[in-house]
């Protein structure tokens, strides 16, 4: 019986969506929680792009609601709850242990984009899961890429700047090829485009050109893959004699 899945899926999205409430919100990583303090990472956005969580927050309890009002065993929406149900029990704690221990958010939020892709990948194409499914991945994947460059850069394995460039490099790599199995994912290139576009718009102001053209490049790369990829034609059944 998977009938549990529908309902704990909405436990789980709606405990994550209410974490900041409880915890006080993530006003982000502080300097002196590294090693070696830093005036500034290149690889952070602007402040209000994080304001994207609320949609995000929003589109998911609301999917998770429709997948209740469905039926228990859809075979539709089943294989994507497992994941997505990892991702949000991960994501419930992560504001608090954030604040505490940088290094252990940042791994935790990289198991919740792992699995958050997962979701993705096996979301079904209805806009009611995988509209919410595929923004919450594109920006949380941002987003581990984002702390994963702060932690190294916090603790001293590569500057700031190196990081910054590495993993929006990586990003951009991981976002086309997801793109590109599942090019209607719209949802899921405007969560790492919004990502993207904070990220350039906090690089204008000390004019720090390589990230602003790798940013720039990601976005048209984020748009032209959907478009690039080749669309197999349904087989047409065989003529009747």
């Amino acid at each position: 019986m998977t009938g549990w899945r529908a309902p704990l899926t909405l436990v789980l999205c709606t405990s994550f969506a209410a974490s900041p409430l409880l915890t006080g919100g993530f006003a982000g990583f502080v300097p002196t929680q590294f090693p070696l303090v830093q005036s500034r990472w290149p690889v952070l956005p602007v402040g209000w792009a994080f304001s994207i969580w609320g949609p995000v927050f929003a589109l998911l309890v609301a999917s998770a609601i429709r997948g209740v009002l469905r039926p228990a065993d859809d075979p539709l929406w089943q294989p994507m709850r497992l994941p997505l149900m990892l991702s949000a029990g991960i994501g419930t704690p992560w504001i608090a242990v954030a604040g505490l221990q940088p290094l252990m958010a940042a791994v935790m939020i990289v198991f919740m984009a792992a699995a958050a892709i997962e979701a993705l990948l096996r979301a079904p194409r209805q806009p009611a899961a995988l509209w919410p499914v595929g923004l919450y991945a594109g920006w949380v994947t941002s987003v581990a890429c984002i702390a994963v460059a702060v932690v190294l850069g916090g603790y001293g394995v590569i500057n700031t700047q190196g990081a910054a460039l590495l993993l929006l490099t990586f990003l951009a790599g991981l976002a086309g090829a997801v793109l590109w199995y599942r090019p209607r994912a719209t949802a899921f290139g405007l969560g790492v485009g919004w990502a993207y576009a904070g990220v350039l718009i906090a690089n204008l102001d000390i004019a720090n050109v390589p990230v602003i053209a790798l940013c720039a490049a990601a976005l048209l790369m984020l748009a032209a893959v959907p478009l690039l990829r080749p669309r197999t034609r349904p087989r047409l059944p065989p003529p009747q004699p």
